[in-house]
């Protein structure tokens, strides 16, 4: 089935502008009429589905150039390829780093907030003084 850029659009649930721009970086290639209209079929809109759906999971633009051309090569999975098994992993790292360093934050602050708690206990005159540790970033 052919349709034109606003019908895909409308189905993908996305904007025109956005499908253009798609175009501009060579991930959905648009067929034209001899008028000039951009013309897609159902094989583009699960290429934006897929692109959708992996930037739903916080891949870039860019990162999901792999699985497009491993639809685009014909394979049933567009993570079946390995340069989309290469984002996967590096993608994995990077969530991996990131888990760390939240880890480390979220150490930081039950630390603070311990000693936030003690001060607060401390009514008397003279109890300890709480000290701020935010400041300084251990990540």
């Amino acid at each position: 089935m052919r349709m034109r850029i606003g019908e895909l659009a409308a189905r993908a649930g996305t904007t025109t502008r956005t499908l253009r721009y798609y175009e501009a970086r060579g991930l959905l290639p648009a067929r034209r009429t001899g008028n000039g209209y951009r013309t897609y079929d159902e094989s583009d809109l699960r290429l934006l589905r897929q692109i959708r759906t992996l930037q739903d999971f916080g891949f870039d633009l860019e990162e999901t150039r792999p699985f497009v051309e491993c639809l685009r090569a014909g394979h049933p999975e567009g993570d079946s390829c390995p340069a989309s098994l290469a984002v996967y992993r590096r993608k994995l790292d990077e969530l991996d780093s990131l888990i760390d360093q939240l880890s480390t934050v979220r150490e930081t602050v039950a630390r603070q907030l311990a000693r936030a708690e003690l001060a607060a206990e401390a009514e008397a005159p003279g109890g300890p003084e709480p000290s701020c540790e935010l400041g300084r970033h251990p990540w």
